[in-house]
């Protein structure tokens, strides 16, 4: 049996990243002629059309997608051998590095991790993406190094995880609210009006199955998307919001935070990422800088590496 070509490897791994034959070209700087001959080959090496046509795009068969996963292992495999091992020169290191984060990371915690980096390796560069769901898509493709936020059943089950630190939901209302002044019971908390923030829109959260243990209902008086905008309607309005008190500290500026008066569980905020990285000495910094700029918040518990 002749030996496979391995440079189909790297020509399979850009077409099931980018699910076309144009972008694929572009990417590796050939032809789409060429590359459209490469997915021939690779159609006869696998035995599989791999790419088939749906409508004005190209979607992958089932095999392609047992596949995608190994194809990426194993180039990135190939890849670390034939890297020369070199000291890393945080001086000299030039590189951007994106982390998809929730709202609330960057204003708490942008700054010193900015300052950080352009202290250690002023030619690294982050760039900050929002995270409108829990999928971990984009680290398993190489999108994004870094994400941080709440282990979810839909996280692959190759991406690494480390805690970070922990939270809680906490109340907040305007200055001189009612609610403000005054011992807080889970009575007087479902009185008021309330913001929900949901991402998907649903019209029930963890507080009210708090509330339901205590027979109580509050009003859901509107539903937004994020915290900032759940903040805003709070600074202006007598509504309450719910929120994570370490995720929205700066965001809470001027504005009056109240314990819960009911037992609520911790939030567990983690450090995401794929293991194509784990050895790669660049990133192994970049994560420890996360870590150490998280930790040096009042009460946060990190984890060592």
């Amino acid at each position: 049996m002749a030996r496979p070509d391995f440079n189909l490897l790297i020509t399979l791994e850009v077409l099931l990243a980018e699910g076309s034959v144009a972008r694929a070209a572009k990417r590796l700087r050939l032809s789409p002629s060429a590359m459209s001959r490469a997915l021939a080959r690779l159609r006869e090496t696998t035995g599989d059309p791999l790419l088939v046509r749906a409508g004005r795009n190209l979607v992958p068969t089932p095999r392609a997608l047992e596949l995608r996963e190994r194809v990426g292992r194993l180039v990135q495999e190939v890849e670390d051998v034939l890297r020369p091992t070199e000291q890393l020169d945080l001086k000299k290191l030039v590189r951007t590095f994106t982390l998809r984060t929730r709202e609330g990371f960057v204003e708490n915690f942008g700054p010193e991790l900015i300052a950080r980096i352009a202290e250690e390796a002023p030619g690294v560069r982050l760039c900050f993406v929002p995270k409108p769901d829990r999928e971990s898509v984009l680290l398993r493709d190489g999108r994004v190094d870094l994400e941080t936020g709440i282990i979810s059943p839909n996280l692959g089950p190759e991406v690494r995880a480390q805690n970070l630190f922990r939270d809680r939901f906490i109340g907040v209302v305007r200055p001189g609210h009612p609610l403000a002044d005054g011992d807080m019971t889970p009575a007087r908390y479902a009185a008021g009006g309330h913001i929900l923030v949901s991402r998907r829109g649903l019209d029930r959260g963890p507080m009210d199955e708090a509330l339901d243990s205590f027979g109580l209902k509050r009003t859901v008086a509107v539903i937004v998307g994020g915290f900032s905008e759940a903040l805003a309607l709070a600074r202006s309005s007598d509504l309450i919001a719910t929120v994570p008190e370490r995720l929205t500290g700066n965001l809470r500026d001027g504005l009056h935070g109240f314990p819960l008066p009911y037992p609520v569980p911790e939030i567990p905020i983690c450090l995401l990422w794929h293991p194509r990285h784990d050895a790669d000495p660049a990133h192994r910094w970049l994560r420890a800088v996360v870590r150490d700029v998280c930790a040096s918040q009042p009460g946060l518990h990190p984890r060592a590496e």
